[in-house]
Parts: structure tokens; sequence; C-alpha cells
């Protein structure tokens, strides 16, 4: 029974892991989609697109790295 309950919070614990990785490509492919979509409609406007578009990704990305920091600290 305890070997079990020790597989499930392996298992659990790698799966949170997965699903903030899932959820955090899902949120870059959405910014990179909105931002080549906001660069056709403004041209002129595609420097500061990028660089707020990049800063995002980075701070979606961050969300995987807290994930795996709870999961080692367990």
């Amino acid at each position: 029974m305890l070997s079990i309950l020790a597989s499930e919070t392996a298992v659990s614990g790698n799966l949170h892991i997965g699903l903030a990785a899932l959820g955090a490509a899902i949120g870059v492919g959405i910014i990179g989609m909105k931002a080549a979509e906001a660069t056709g409609r403004n041209p002129g406007a595609a420097g500061d697109i990028r660089n707020i578009s990049i800063i995002l990704a980075a701070l979606v990305e961050g969300i995987v790295f807290f994930a795996i920091f709870l999961a080692k600290g367990q």
C-alpha cells in the first residue's frame, strides 16, 4: 500500500511540471500568434511589439521554473 502511495506522489509531482510546461508552450504560442497579427496590422510598431512579446514570453516560461523548483523541494 505504501509503495502505491509513493508512486502516486512521484507521478503527481511530475504531472504538475508537465502541465506547467504545456501551459507555458500554449501561452508562448498565443503570444507569438498575436504578436504576428499585431505586426501585420501596424508594421510601424514592430519593434515595440517584439520587445513586449519577448518580455511576456520570458514571464510565461518562468512559471515552468517555479513548478520545477516546487517539485524539487518536496
